[in-house]
């Protein structure tokens, strides 16, 4: 019995798996895509997708739970290791960018069904690490600014968004977004523009950079 049941957790798990990297895809590809295109992209019914999720609205919540958690690891891998804080903030939003790219389109999505209230309260704890970051910055005069930190990090994540959004609607391509990003967000910072520019050029130049 155990086995069986095991066996049937780790079937359920991996349908799970299964329809949440569909249901990515297929909303990446097509914003409207409905519950049932969903099942016919992923092989099961309309029913096991219901069985996991009870409605679109909860499906693309645990999408966006997890790119919340791919930014965070993201954030944590970049700045391992860096102290100077402006280098920090560089390689973290560079590196956030290359997951933000691959969601920004959910995004979009999400802000109709989880609003950006939920997808704010979802970055608290990613929100709450840059906070740091910054204020560091701004006791050791590396960062300028007549913000507070945790204002400055709310701009920060605006600031993202937006570019986001930019690249939605065509105004920048995806490629020049991630280092003007970086750039722009450093000089909110009060980075010259010159030395952030500098700064984003040469992290980015570095291999895997």
């Amino acid at each position: 019995m155990t086995v069986m049941t095991t066996g049937n957790t780790s079937r359920a798990d991996a349908n799970r798996r299964r329809i949440l990297d569909v249901a990515l895809a297929e909303l990446l590809r097509d914003p409207d895509a409905s519950m049932d295109q969903i099942a016919r992209a992923a092989g099961v019914v309309r029913r096991t997708v219901y069985g996991h999720f009870p409605s679109r609205e909860a499906l693309i919540s645990t999408l966006v739970d997890g790119a919340v958690a791919s930014l965070a690891d993201a954030d944590a891998g970049a700045r391992e290791g860096i102290t100077d804080p402006a280098e920090a903030v560089a390689r973290s939003v560079l590196r956030i960018w290359e997951i933000a790219d691959r969601y920004r389109l959910l995004v979009a999505l999400a802000q109709r069904t989880v609003t950006v209230q939920g997808i704010r309260e979802r970055l608290a704890p990613l929100r709450e690490t840059k906070v740091q970051m910054l204020q560091r910055g701004l006791d050791e005069g590396v960062f300028s600014s007549p913000l507070p930190a945790p204002a400055l990090a709310y701009v920060h994540e605006q600031m993202l968004f937006a570019v986001m959004e930019a690249v939605n609607d065509g105004l920048v391509t995806a490629e020049e977004a991630g280092r003007s990003a970086t750039v722009t967000v450093l000089t909110a910072a009060g980075v010259p523009a010159c030395a952030a520019t500098e700064l984003v050029a040469r992290v980015s130049e570095e291999p895997g950079g």
